[in-house]
């Protein structure tokens, strides 16, 4: 198992069973911005994938600065994950057809098939983790790093 290989299934055994993700981007005016995405796992090439309205704040804010954060929390189980790399945004039909689940209605009423859906695809440079035994974040080996 390679490192980055490691890396990746230690992410998500952390993450597994936090559904509501907190992503950051970089507003146009260098302000921050976070909202609430639904959490998917991490893929087996360490890429982090959301769904989007083409129309949203945080797809323009990625148009200007493709760097972004996403922060995980399960306060009783003291698990805090935080992760950083660059967005990519990606029309991808198949890909969130696979994403797609029934309670995502709520925030895209016009399903799966909406045209104005985007998958935000966030390429894990960087990764750290809530250790409550030394009370501190420390790094998840592994990831290239910020370039």
């Amino acid at each position: 198992m390679t490192e980055m290989t490691a890396a990746i299934t230690r992410l998500n055994e952390l993450i597994r069973g936090i559904d509501i993700a907190i992503l950051t981007t970089v507003r146009p005016d260098g302000t921050l911005h976070s909202c609430p995405m639904a959490s998917h796992a991490a893929d087996e090439q360490g890429v982090l994938w959301f769904l989007a309205d083409n129309r949203s704040e945080k797809v323009n804010a990625v148009r200007t600065s493709q760097r972004v954060s996403v922060a995980y929390a399960d306060h009783a189980a003291q698990r805090y994950v935080s992760v950083s790399g660059y967005c990519e945004l990606v029309r991808d039909h198949a890909a969130i057809q696979q994403l797609w689940q029934p309670n995502y209605e709520a925030w895209c009423a016009g399903g799966a098939d909406d045209p104005n859906l985007i998958l935000l695809k966030i390429d894990i440079r960087h990764a750290e983790y809530w250790d409550a035994s030394r009370g501190r974040m420390l790094p998840l080996s592994g990831f290239p790093g910020i370039v």
